[in-house]
C-alpha cells in the first residue's frame, strides 16, 4: 500500500537496521580483538585508553575500546564464567 499510494518503497538491505547485537556477540568480537592485539605484540597489558581495529574477513573494519574492556573484565574477574576466565587467559590476560 505504501508502494502504490504514497511511492515509498522499502529500503536495499544494506540500509535495513542491523540486527541487536547480543552479549555473547560483543564478548566474542572484543575477545577477537584482544587476541590479534596478544598476536601483534606478544602481551595483553593493552594500554586503557587503546583502540582496536579489527579488519573482519567480510571487508568490514570494526574499532574496539579494548583497553578499557580488557580493565573491565579484570576488575570483574568474580563475576566472569570460568570458560570466559579460560578464554581470556588463553589469549594472555595477567589477572593481577
Amino acid at each position: 500500500m505504501c508502494e502504490q499510494v504514497l511511492g515509498i518503497e522499502p529500503p536495499p538491505e544494506e540500509e535495513k537496521p542491523q540486527r541487536p547485537r547480543t552479549q555473547a556477540d560483543k564478548w566474542n568480537t572484543h575477545l577477537a580483538a584482544a587476541r590479534q592485539f596478544s598476536e601483534r605484540e606478544g602481551h595483553l597489558k593493552v594500554p586503557r585508553r587503546h583502540v582496536e581495529t579489527v579488519l573482519w574477513e567480510d571487508g568490514r573494519e570494526d574499532q574496539y575500546r579494548l583497553g578499557a574492556w580488557i580493565n573491565n573484565q579484570r576488575s570483574r574477574a568474580d563475576a566472569l564464567s570460568p570458560e570466559r576466565v579460560e578464554e581470556l587467559s588463553m589469549v594472555g590476560m595477567r589477572w593481577s
